[in-house]
């Protein structure tokens, strides 16, 4: 198993603690779309937007060690300590992943959903954001030319008083959660 530098699993082992330990130091949740869609290779260099997004966060985690935990999601959710989202393939069920995070939405917490929209069930997932007190940010890595996938994210990002930001399939990540992480 593939253990990123920095990625919780990374610091725990350094540090000796568990990774329950590190994940208390954690300031923010990515929570990344591994549902079918994001195997669409219309990224750079030809790869898929899933592959684009591990190595994007691969590098954030190791800019920001022992900061950023890692959620997979599509039709179940997974964490990831080791850093790489699992790709599961199948549906986007967002609600299930929201509500698989909510234990965590504690002061101070950040929320950063990366995905390239239409969930299962939009109005769901409207209704269990609007539960969190924290904000959730959002980056959008899907095609130009599918606006309503953009637009639900950033309908999901208003509802907690969270940012949006688009993302060409991918290939900035990085840059945009570095700067959601570092917004107001």
């Amino acid at each position: 198993m593939t253990i990123v530098q920095g990625s919780l699993s990374s610091i725990a082992k350094q540090n000796q603690i568990s990774i329950a330990e590190s994940f208390i130091n954690a300031d923010c949740i990515c929570i990344v779309d591994t549902s079918g869609s994001m195997e669409d290779k219309d990224s750079r260099g030809g790869l898929s937007r899933y592959e684009v997004a591990c190595q994007e966060l691969s590098q954030l985690q190791k800019n920001l060690p022992g900061k950023i935990a890692v959620i997979s999601f599509s039709s179940a959710v997974q964490f990831c300590p080791n850093g790489v989202p699992v790709f599961l393939g199948a549906t986007t069920d967002l609600a299930k992943a929201l509500n698989f995070v909510k234990v965590a939405d504690v002061p101070e917490m950040r929320f950063i959903i990366i995905s390239d929209g239409q969930p299962d069930s939009e109005e769901e997932s409207l209704r269990v954001a609007a539960t969190f007190k924290n904000r959730i940010d959002v980056i959008y890595v899907g095609p130009e030319d599918r606006p309503q996938g953009r637009e639900f994210l950033q309908k999901l990002a208003a509802v907690t008083g969270g940012k949006s930001v688009t993302v060409d399939r991918a290939k900035e990540l990085q840059a945009g959660i570095m700067g959601l992480l570092h917004a107001g």
